[in-house]
């Protein structure tokens, strides 16, 4: 598209799909988008099967942005779309605070020791069950789950420490991402909210989950290859740690037969973490701003600043 082409002052034409999401056609109105054809589009909304080639069919010469729907774009990025001359964003920070909720209520059940009340069909009192107060959580990412997770877990009154490559605001450490095994024998709970990147993937193998005390719990929202998950399944068995509260896992979703649905000490949150209505007024809150914000900035030669860009050198 030319300059000649584009009128600054016109509304940004929008594609939204290819599944049609009303919360999301009325976020690019509201954004001061006008809902578009595919064909006449200048950006898309993204909404569909995220299979990387059903993206790829969908853009044009003519397209400048995608928003893509979720905080994870492994497989866009292994299919090298980010690698097409167009912005692309993503939800990275903005299902921070519920999924740090959702920290909390693993780590809450892990020390009332919930699992086990849930599934005894008797009274019986429990003498093993323990606070969060005083204790320690190293938590392995600092983005937008961090960020929200840090004032909760300091109102509980729970150390934490971050390993993160930048500071953190509100943690009481932050140590660098490759001294986090250091942490690993001295804390209660380690909480993994970081991305898939080569870098990451089993970041937590046997030899992490042998470094960690008896009586630590696991913690996993951020994605499931993370985790090394024989090597998590191994550590149970032998009862290396106390137990594992999982949102996400490798596979997914995990087999009905998988030996992770049988131990007492596992929960298995089947990436929920995020509730859907949290979702959508989410993902309706960042289309809206984005749009607002393409709208304002669009045009030939010019460099997108939008919430969520995806940067293609890191994957995220």
């Amino acid at each position: 598209m030319t300059a000649a082409e584009l009128d600054d002052n016109a509304r940004p034409r929008v594609f939204v799909g290819p599944t049609s999401v009303p919360e999301l056609e009325a976020a690019v109105i509201a954004g001061g988008g006008e809902l578009s054809t595919l064909g006449a589009a200048e950006a898309i909304v993204y909404f569909g099967s995220d299979e990387p080639e059903e993206l790829r069919e969908l853009i044009h010469d003519g397209i400048a942005w995608v928003q893509l729907p979720h905080a994870g774009v492994e497989p866009w990025q292994r299919a090298g779309l980010f690698d097409l001359p167009v912005a692309f964003t993503c939800s990275a920070g903005l299902y921070g605070r519920p999924v740090a909720e959702h920290v909390v209520a693993l780590m809450l059940a892990a020390a009332r020791n919930l699992p086990r009340h849930i599934r005894e069909p008797h009274w019986q009192q429990d003498k093993l069950t323990t606070q969060v107060e005083g204790v320690t959580a190293l938590v392995i990412g600092g983005g937008g789950i961090t960020s929200a997770l840090l004032p909760m877990l300091a109102a509980l009154g729970v150390r934490s420490v971050v390993s993160a490559q930048h500071d953190v605001p509100g943690a009481d450490e932050v140590v660098p991402r490759e001294a986090f095994r250091e942490w690993l024998p001295r804390v209660e709970y380690v909480v993994l909210a970081a991305p898939s990147t080569p870098e990451t993937r089993h970041l937590i193998s046997s030899a992490e989950l042998g470094l960690m005390r008896q009586d630590a719990w696991l913690i996993n929202v951020g994605r499931g290859d993370l985790v090394a998950t024989g090597d998590l399944v191994t550590a149970l068995r032998a009862g290396q740690i106390a137990g594992a509260g999982l949102d996400v896992v490798d596979p997914e979703p995990l087999p009905e037969d998988h030996e992770l649905w049988h131990f007492p000490n596992v929960i298995v949150t089947s990436h929920s973490a995020n509730p859907e209505r949290s979702y959508w007024r989410l993902l309706a809150q960042r289309t809206e701003q984005n749009v607002r914000a393409f709208s304002l900035q669009r045009g030939v030669g010019k460099t997108l600043l939008l919430a969520g860009m995806v940067r293609s050198d890191r994957g995220y």
